[in-house]
């Protein structure tokens, strides 16, 4: 089968791979119908984050189960399913706690001698801790599988910041990057019912898609300017909760001066950097909470799939280009120059 490897910076290939077989009675094979390229694999694209020539990459999915192991009874073959973006057993502490991103069995799409999601075809470990079925008349409808593709990753990590940050009716909610997650997060806020959102980012074409999930202001300035105007539309105080959502210094400190007294921050995106921008004499002195991390996106499925199932919530337009598998490296590319916000994989076949 085909799927998309990383051999060094910047040089990504997509080519012919063993075909994923059942190698414990708990796997599933999954034929990929949709994946995508997120934003946080741009760092081993860039070279900043290291893997190993040929190694496989891409941990959002979806698709068709076409094989299970003799212990796998929560899904069969034709099931239409969706995968979180780590595997996960199910029944550990963790799992059991609602924390399948800590599981004492789980792992990493693309880890070194695992498939990634960005190809034909996946094995899934422990097949019925990880995946979620899907109706099966979704299959055809290729605007509804994109919105549930999100479930996989940035809806979920979106939840869990706009979670973490305290998100809530009458609450004013500030999010700090325009990304993919970013925008899910604007998106989460709302559902959790939110009054005022303020979405920071300069970027037109995604700043309007903000607006579109719900988002009452758009801050373009940065830095301290970025702090200043948000402090002008709330009154001097700054927002209930803050969402940070893109993992550098800068943008940790931009969340923490916009957050209000007594105030919590929900931090999602993935750190890098030389620091943190987190001053904890700051925060102990104005009461300011910070949660987050790796969000555990497989209990929030759940939660989530009947909204988009409905159409409560709509994601789908995160997706701004669409590739087919052979296409991976120019999505890569297009991401890594910000001309596509998340770019969609389809199936080849």
């Amino acid at each position: 089968m085909r799927a998309t490897t990383i051999h060094a910076p910047y040089d990504m290939r997509v080519e012919d791979v063993p075909d994923p077989v059942v190698q414990l009675p708990t796997d599933a094979v999954v034929r990929v119908l949709r994946s995508c390229i997120c934003g946080s694999d741009l760092w081993a694209y860039r070279g900043e984050a290291a893997r190993q020539p040929g190694q496989r990459i891409g941990h959002e999915f979806l698709g068709v189960v076409e094989e299970t192991g003799s212990e796998v009874a929560g899904v069969r073959r034709g099931d239409l399913v969706v995968a979180p973006f780590m595997w996960s057993d199910g029944v550990c502490d963790y799992c059991r706690e609602g924390l399948t991103t800590s599981c004492e069995h789980g792992g990493f799409w693309g880890a070194v001698g695992y498939d990634g999601g960005q190809g034909e075809a996946v094995r899934v470990p422990f097949a019925d801790g990880t995946l979620v079925g899907l109706p099966k008349e979704a299959a055809s409808d290729d605007h509804l599988l994109s919105a549930l593709l999100t479930l996989s990753d940035v809806l979920g990590t979106g939840h869990h910041a706009a979670l973490g940050a305290g998100a809530r009716p009458g609450a004013t909610v500030a999010v700090v990057g325009d990304g993919a997650v970013g925008l899910c997060a604007v998106l989460a806020a709302k559902r959790l019912g939110a009054e005022r959102i303020i979405a920071l980012g300069r970027h037109e074409v995604r700043t309007d898609i903000a607006r579109r999930f719900g988002a009452t202001d758009v801050v373009a300035e940065r830095g301290e300017a970025a702090v200043e105007a948000v402090r002008e539309l709330t009154h001097g105080q700054g927002a209930h909760a803050v969402v940070e959502a893109v993992g550098t210094e800068q943008s940790m400190r931009t969340a923490v001066n916009i957050t209000r007294d007594g105030g919590a921050i929900g931090f999602v995106g993935v750190p890098h950097g030389s620091g943190t921008g987190l001053d904890l004499g700051v925060m102990f002195d104005r009461n300011i909470a910070l949660r987050g991390g790796v969000a555990p996106v497989r209990a929030y499925i759940p939660q989530l799939l009947p909204d988009v199932l409905d159409g409560t919530i709509d994601p789908s337009p995160v997706f701004d280009m669409t590739v087919g598998v052979e296409g991976v490296p120019d999505g890569y590319k297009a991401m890594d120059e910000r001309t596509a916000l998340k770019v969609l994989v389809t199936d080849a076949r």
